[in-house]
């Protein structure tokens, strides 16, 4: 139709842009616009035609998005209840461990170095007494001569040593 159906598009648009607040909500003013575009202009039944069948086109595609939304909405809460479910299991297992000052503490062997004793290194080495304990969970060690240790050590790699 020569671009017929473009033009009648076009006019829609920018009536629908003078009557709608935000970009959300164009479709609630979609009719008003094809009524008052078709009100403007009686004597084109055919294109206000291709218009009706455009615009049916536009709202059966609204509608499909609309489910892919609830959809995609759904799956999202199943997921947000399967985090939730998670790290409240989770949570179940898991042991505060507090640290006072005071207490003693074997620190964990971060070494690299390779050791010529093999898999027998040990893991941890100390006894070490905890200084400052920061809510953080940095902790600031001192050897058992008083030495301070010259960087904080968090808490994850200390473990409490029973004498």
């Amino acid at each position: 139709m020569n671009g017929a159906v473009e033009t009648a598009n076009k006019n829609i648009k920018k009536i629908i842009q003078k009557m709608v607040v935000t970009y959300k909500d164009w479709h609630e003013m979609l009719p008003f616009a094809l009524h008052g575009y078709q009100v403007e202009i009686p004597s084109m039944r055919v294109l206000m035609e291709a218009k009706l069948i455009d615009a049916e086109w536009v709202k059966s595609r609204y509608d499909q998005l609309n489910l892919i939304e609830e959809k995609r909405l759904t799956a999202m809460c199943h997921g947000q209840l399967h985090q939730q479910r998670m790290k409240k299991a989770f949570d179940k297992k898991v042991k505060p461990r507090v640290f006072r000052e005071g207490d003693l503490v074997l620190k964990k062997v971060l070494s690299f170095a390779p050791d010529s004793r093999g898999k027998w290194t040990p893991n941890y080495e100390g006894p070490y007494v905890v200084k400052r304990a920061f809510s953080s969970g940095a902790l600031i060690l001192t050897t058992m001569d008083g030495e301070d240790f010259t960087r904080p050590v968090n808490s994850d790699a200390v473990k409490k040593y029973f004498a």
